[in-house]
């Protein structure tokens, strides 16, 4: 024999050092030493490579493989090149868009074990592991023997898939069968056996049995259940069938050492069991054979057996009852009565038979697996002990009797294969791809905790599976870990299960009975929660927070028309411009029923420093929001922030922007003249709506009114800040992502900060708050230096409370030693002083938290010194400029503070309150007081109701402000000559209205501004018109609260709220004309005369005459072509109390002249070809109305104004005049009041 190479020679010194390494030096009595165990492995290594040494391939430890080997990879020790590249190309062919398993040049070698251990057995749960001296891995093999179990294998060709989470290990898939490198066990001779017909005996009788006796049965094997784990127990049942007949009999397996007979069993092939008794399952009372600790399984062979008479083993039993036949026979009528009475939309799921290839991993936490791209498979209903190993895409299973399911849930695109326990999953190949493996969760896993917990179908199971998975995709990445969203433990639940539980408690209100395993394996006829199934339209949703923001938009738009914005009477009289701005602003509403299904809104509670908003986010996407309190009191729950919210009652606001250029109103169906459309979606909803899901890094307080309660009152109670673990933390929360990051930079876990924790903070109290704005603060240009630019800001005045104090942690900061220590007795003076905050960058945050009246905390994080606010103050201006001593001091709030809402004055102790508020002057005024006459004040502060809002043109005498110019900048959606005017009532149905007009400007940092809203405004300026009438303008220094959402539904944009109920009936002597606005009333009066009537067409753009299809106006010539009818009166109405004068246009004049709708028409086109007609009741100086005797239509209108058909009782609809000076009296002191009508009359 020839020498060794040098080569050889290291190569088996490498196999001897393996071999002593990984290979156990004993293995038994009489196990050979460790040279004896080398030659064997080499002599192993030479058989299966034709007698030459594989020197091109090296030994590998299973330690080795585990911790260095990261990618899946494979080994095929005895195949050519060319094999494995034919091996590899039919593998590419399954699913052409990935990769084969890279190949790598190692030999494995250990025993096969079924983790049974010394003292251990309760680690054995059915699956078979390689191990070595080194360590342990799992592994799958498509076909096993029992003596294989420990023996020492050579494994000429295996695939390493590591786990896809690096901090565990993989597994080990057999693509061939091992070689054994010692003899394996032989298999006994002659066995009795007991056939199926004599032991079913056994099963149905109901005599007493021997329990000692001990027999084997033996039969062919026609279905194996899954191995299955009840309280720490592991057991399968497989099912032994005659081979000359169908009756058939269950074994139970549940001994440790037994359950790797899971793995050798083959449907189809005929087996004998040993060692087995008889036992009755306690839940159900079923009998069945179950093995005992001698028990062997043993492959039939005719020639090994005999038959075993049933006296020799069990004495005394009868033979089967005749009465078990009945009650079968029972149970199928019972049966067919409820498949009569079912309802058709139940159906039936089919069993059958399939084998396809796996092409996908849907959710493998939920057990949802893709075969051939057409099909899922559903393993949740069964248990997989085997985490699922070698389910990887490109593997091929034989799936035997699993349900067919068509359709359970209409949102679900494949047909699903369910597996129960009555299932068989058979692994036919493995995959040749290197596509990963991710096991499911062995414990928490929340999708098989509520599966169980509810009993729940087909149908219901595939919801909650999307309803988790959309859950986990969109915030997951909030929280760090999807574990801290979707674990489920015991009286903690989490995110998700505080989510979904109440969902499906409303669609399973009836809890079904719990699942009877035992019956829906050993039960004769099958029954399992995949036997009936109807198709599911789910109750509700969730979808991203893009999707709420698409569908709403694309609800808000579909069928949209402008004239639906318009009413069919008015738009008829209206001028271009008035036309295209009635268009230009309009809204929708939507609520949780408007979307089908019903729409839940789901998001992390965030506040943009760059809107100033709140918003609520997900990884998607952003929405703004609008909070309130149904206490009246503005929302300023800062310890909400960074919180998962769970929103179900809502109003979701789609604003639409429009700028056309309609000619007129017979132009409304042409789009052609809609140049741009664009739109703002946001929600509003209520604090007591909001269900918090995950809170910011503690727990929100379990009530949700208590959190404006005071902790001088309740020292015990939780507070808000309870969130503030670490500063750091909270301000990653705070912002939202910057456009121009990757939208993953939002989705920022929690971070911690080794620093010290020490705090020091200051209580104030809020006395006036302005607006968002552009202002001229002196701050030098980022890029240059050089220069000066206006800055994004807001200010509030506050007054500090005590004094600065150091705190050992932020969760300290929950009491008010400021107020316990000053003024809680009502005797000391408390410490205050007035300081003006200026809010810019980072801080504008805080603006939607910050609110009048409020006791707020700044916290500075990581800080030590008590002087850090009063280092930071500077004057206002110059001391030289400066007109008062006691002008507050500036303090810039820093972006690192944080701002802690702590409670309401309104809810301090009396005492505490009036010490607090000592000296200050109380600046909220009620409308009836701002519409006085004795109202002194240049700026108005008060609170009401949005009765109606429209837009109108901006006055040409008005200054812009300075944010004019910037507005495209900053994208405001309003043309900037439009200004919104808002009727403000003080309480519902009160006579009293005030007009608040808002420049387009600031409109896009106000939300909210709906009628039927509840606005609190600040710092309003107070302006008396040429008539006398009080209004409101929103200026710089203003600042708008929502204090109370509109009730739902809304009313339509552009009408009055209220407008559906009747108005009060009124009489003519108790109208007074002082009063500055009158709500809708009503009066029953007889109309005197006509004084004057005027009908007339005006050019739509320049409203000057339109004569004869043409503007008659020449200097300069009007390029229009379009003209609006035009309609006027003044009549006088008595009631017997007193008169009035009444004002009506348009189409109240018809109604007015008894008019039809056809004589109406008519009368107007006669006017068309005139230009003008007018005509008026005796002469009066300065009326302008000229008539002409010989024109017929003037004619006609003067006779009908005079015929008694005209002169009659009416009853009508009106509001009192506001301009009252544009009307000239007919006849000096007849009239006292002017009224305008507002609605059609009523006979």
């Amino acid at each position: 024999m020839a020498e060794p190479s040098a080569a050889e020679q290291r190569w088996l010194q490498a196999a001897q050092d393996f071999t002593c390494r990984a290979l156990p030096a004993h293995e038994g009595p009489g196990a050979p030493e460790a040279p004896p165990l080398l030659d064997a492995v080499l002599r192993c290594l030479r058989s299966a490579g034709g007698g030459d040494l594989p020197l091109g391939y090296s030994f590998i430890a299973i330690s080795d493989l585990q911790h260095q080997q990261r990618v899946p990879c494979c080994s095929h020790l005895t195949w050519s090149t060319n094999e494995f590249k034919e091996w590899a190309r039919q593998g590419e062919a399954a699913l052409p868009m990935q990769s084969t398993l890279p190949r790598t040049y190692l030999i494995l070698v250990g025993y096969l074990t079924d983790g049974r251990q010394e003292n251990k057995e309760k680690l054995v749960d059915g699956c078979l592991y390689v191990k070595d001296n080194t360590g342990i891995i799992p592994c799958e093999l498509l076909h096993f023997e029992l003596e294989w179990l420990e023996s020492l294998f050579l494994f000429p060709s295996w695939s390493y898939i590591p786990q896809t989470d690096k901090s565990a290990a993989g597994y080990l898939e057999i693509l061939l069968d091992p070689v054994p490198v010692n003899c394996l066990k032989k298999v006994p001779d002659t066995i009795p056996v007991i056939y199926q017909a004599s032991a079913k005996t056994l099963l149905t009788s109901r005599s007493p049995w021997k329990k000692r006796s001990k027999l084997t049965v033996a039969g062919e094997l026609t279905r194996r259940g899954p191995l299955l784990c009840i309280h720490h127990k592991t057991f399968f049942f497989l099912f032994l069938k005659c081979c000359v007949s169908a009756v058939w009999v269950p074994v139970l397996v549940q001994k440790p050492s037994q359950l790797a007979w899971h793995r050798t069993l083959q449907l189809g092939c005929r087996y004998a069991i040993t060692g087995l008794s008889l036992t009755s399952l306690k839940k159900s009372g079923q009998r069945t054979f179950v093995t005992s600790d001698t028990s062997c399984l043993l492959p039939y062979c005719a020639e090994q057996v005999r038959e075993q008479s049933l006296d020799s083993a069990w004495q005394g039993e009868s033979t089967q009852s005749s009465s078990l036949e009945s009650a079968e026979q029972l149970s199928d009528i019972l049966e067919l009565r409820l498949e009569e009475e079912r309802p058709r939309s139940t159906k039936e799921s089919k069993i059958i038979s399939y084998v396809g290839f796996v092409t996908k991993i849907l959710n493998i936490q939920a057990g949802l697996i893709l075969l051939d791209n057409k099909v899922c498979l559903c393993l949740a209903y069964q248990q997989l002990l085997n985490s699922a190993r070698g389910l990887r895409p490109g593997a091929c299973v034989e799936l035997i009797d699993v349900h067919l399911l068509q359709k359970p849930l209409v949102s679900f695109p494949f047909i699903v294969l369910g597996a129960c326990l009555s299932s068989t999953i058979v692994l036919k190949s493995f995959s040749r791809l290197s596509t990963p493996y991710q096991p499911p969760a062995s414990s928490g896993n929340l999708y098989l905790e509520l599966l169980f917990r509810y009993n729940l179908g087909m149908p219901l199971y595939l919801w909650l599976v999307s309803l988790l998975e959309m859950f986990e995709e969109r915030f997951s990445c909030f929280f760090g870990h999807c574990h801290t969203l979707l674990h489920s433990m015991h009286r903690n639940p989490g995110a998700a299960e505080k989510f979904l539980v109440p969902l499906l408690q409303a669609v399973v209100p009836d809890r079904e009975e719990a699942r009877d395993i035992y019956n829906e394996i050993l039960d004769r006829r099958h029954q399992c929660p995949l036997q009936k199934y109807s198709t599911l339209n789910p109750p509700c949703q969730a979808p991203s927070l893009s999707a709420v923001c698409h569908v709403a938009e694309q609800k808000s738009w579909e069928g949209f028309s402008p004239s639906q914005l318009l009413s069919p009477l008015e738009e008829q009289h209206m001028g271009t411009q008035e036309l295209n701005r009635r268009l230009a602003w309009s809204y929708c509403t939507f609520s949780a029923g408007s979307f089908q299904p019903r729409l839940i809104l789901l998001g992390v509670l965030r506040v943009s420093s760059r809107s100033s908003s709140l918003q609520l986010q997900d990884k998607t996407s952003m929405l703004p929001c609008v909070i309130s309190n149904r206490d009246g009191s503005p929302f300023a729950h800062t310890a909400l922030i960074g919180s998962l919210l769970q929103v179900e009652t809502y109003q979701l606001i789609v604003e639409r922007f429009l700028q056309t250029d309609f000619p007129s109103w017979e132009h409304l169906a042409n789009l052609e003249h809609v140049r741009e459309k664009k739109h703002s979606v946001y929600v509003q909803f209520y604090y007591e709506d909001v269900q918090v899901l995950c809170a910011a890094g503690g727990q929100i307080q379990k009530s949700l009114g208590r959190g404006n309660g005071s902790s001088l009152r309740k020292k015990d109670s939780g507070s808000l800040t309870s969130e503030l673990e670490t500063p750091e933390a909270k301000m990653l929360k705070l912002e939202d992502p910057k456009p121009d990051t990757h939208r993953d930079e939002n989705c920022q876990g929690r971070q911690s900060s080794s620093r010290t924790q020490s705090c020091v903070s200051h209580l104030f109290l809020v006395t006036q708050k302005e607006g968002l704005m552009l202002r001229n603060y002196q701050l030098p240009r980022k890029d240059d230096g050089e220069g000066w630019e206006l800055q994004r800001s807001f200010q509030a005045t506050v007054l500090w409370l005590g004094r600065a104090r150091l705190w050992s942690h932020p969760r300290e900061t929950e009491s008010l030693p400021e107020l316990e220590e000053n003024g809680c007795d009502g005797e000391k003076d408390m410490t205050q002083q007035e300081a003006l905050l200026l809010f810019m960058g980072k801080s504008l945050r805080w603006f939607p938290f910050l609110h009048l009246d409020g006791l707020y905390r700044f916290i500075v994080p990581h800080c030590l010194d008590l002087e850090v606010f009063d280092k930071l103050c500077f004057p206002p201006a110059p001391v030289k400029f400066l007109s008062r001593s006691s002008c507050p001091l500036c303090l810039p709030v820093q972006d690192t503070w944080h701002l802690q809402h702590v409670t309401w004055i309104s809810c301090l102790p009396e005492l505490t309150a009036r010490a607090v508020l000592t000296g200050m002057d109380r600046k909220i005024s009620s409308i009836p007081e701002v519409l006085s006459n004795s109202f002194t004040g240049s700026l108005a502060s008060f609170s009401g109701k949005i009765v109606e809002r429209t837009l109108c043109a901006s006055p040409k005498t008005e200054k812009p402000p300075v944010t004019f110019s910037l507005q495209k900048q900053k994208g405001s959606l309003l043309a900037s000559e439009h200004t919104v005017k808002l009727s403000v009532s003080a309480a519902p149905g009160s006579p009293l209205v005030l007009d608040v007009y808002i420049a387009s400007t600031y409109l896009q940092h106000l939300w909210g501004l709906l009628p039927g809203a509840t606005i609190l405004f600040q710092n309003l300026e107070r302006k008396i018109s040429r008539f006398c009438n009080v209004y409101c303008i929103y200026i710089a220094s203003s600042c708008v609260s929502i204090i109370s959402l509109p009730a739902s539904p809304l009313p339509f944009p552009s009408s009055p709220a209220g407008e559906d109920s009747s108005p009060s009936l009124v009489f003519l002597s108790s109208l007074q004309p002082h009063l500055q606005s009158l709500p809708q009333a009503r009066i029953l009066c007889h109309l005197s005369c006509v004084l004057t009537l005027s009908l007339q067409w005006v050019c739509s753009l320049c409203s000057s005459i339109f004569k004869e299809g043409r503007c008659t106006r020449h200097s300069p010539p009007c390029p229009s072509h379009t003209g609006v009818r035009q309609a006027s009166a003044r009549v006088v109405v008595e009631d017997g109390t007193g008169d009035a004068l009444v004002l009506c246009r348009n189409q109240h004049v018809a109604a007015m002249l008894g008019l039809s709708i056809l004589e109406w028409e008519a009368l107007q086109n006669c006017v068309q070809s005139r230009g003008s007609v007018s005509i008026q009741h005796g002469e009066a100086t300065g009326t302008g109305c000229v008539e002409e005797p010989e024109d017929l239509i003037a004619c006609y209108l003067r006779s009908l104004c005079r015929s008694p058909l005209i002169c009659r009782p009416i009853l009508l609809d009106f509001s009192l005049d506001r301009k009252p000076s544009k009307i000239l009296q007919p006849v000096a002191g007849v009239l006292a009041k002017c009224i305008h009508l507002l609605t059609s009359w009523i006979r």
